[in-house]
């Protein structure tokens, strides 16, 4: 396939057997209608189930000649490691990275590219912005979120208001730079990443997104805000 592609879109996989097959499903059917070139790179790492299998069946039975589907195994763990890996190897000038329960709507990620958005170097999903809604989300879950995302403005990046949902989208020269700098390798990656296109200027927008909650989230709010707290600690002490 011609290395000119339009769109990357970078899906890590830790344990995802069971929602993949479905999520592949519906990102191809979106692109197959779109008239831009395109890539989907699935980033597995560290799984015990069959997540790389069923990537790697994708990748040999679903491309075509407008979206080439990739298989990596990625030796290390953490989510941030299989996003980093996925940025920097892909190919398209937009990278947009997407998790693999899908929970906002495939066809949302028009959103996030010319016509309908430009002049920008990071463009974040946002359950926040004006005009973006919540579906089914529990107010623990609600409220959680909204306690984590308090305590990242306040210690790291004032004036975002979700640097946590799991959409996000780059050009092709901003990901290239900022994930060769990434460090944060589990949750804390996102901060890393804005705190680090803030450092470097980079124009950041948040896109107001449909959003669907998952039960089946692996989000630990408790265990993961302590392990933030101490991410947002180093992220602000490699800085200086």
């Amino acid at each position: 396939m011609d290395k000119n592609i339009y769109l990357s879109i970078v899906i890590p996989a830790h344990n995802e057997a069971n929602r993949l097959p479905s999520t592949l499903e519906k990102i191809l059917s979106f692109l197959k209608q779109q008239n831009y070139t395109s890539e989907v790179l699935i980033i597995e790492n560290g799984s015990q189930d069959d997540t790389f299998r069923i990537a790697q069946h994708a990748s040999q039975n679903l491309s075509n000649d407008l979206v080439a589907i990739t298989a990596i195994h990625e030796e290390q763990k953490g989510k941030g490691r299989a996003v980093q890996r996925g940025m920097l190897v892909a190919h398209g000038a937009y990278r947009f990275m997407a998790d693999a329960d899908l929970s906002m709507p495939i066809e949302e990620v028009s959103l996030f590219l010319p016509p309908l958005l430009e002049n920008y170097d990071v463009a974040i999903g946002s359950r926040e912005a004006h005009g973006a809604i919540r579906f089914n989300e529990p107010l623990y879950r609600h409220w959680g979120g909204r306690f984590i995302n308090l305590l990242i403005r306040w210690l790291a990046l004032p004036g975002l208001r979700d640097t946590q949902c799991g959409f996000k989208c780059f050009t092709a020269q901003a990901a290239e730079h900022l994930f060769s700098l990434q460090t944060q390798m589990g949750w804390a990656f996102d901060v890393e990443i804005l705190f680090l296109a803030r450092k470097h200027h980079y124009k950041i927008v948040e896109v107001p997104i449909h959003w669907y909650f998952n039960p089946e989230s692996k989000l630990n709010l408790f265990r993961d805000t302590i392990q933030m707290l101490r991410d947002i600690y180093t992220i602000r002490k490699n800085s200086m």
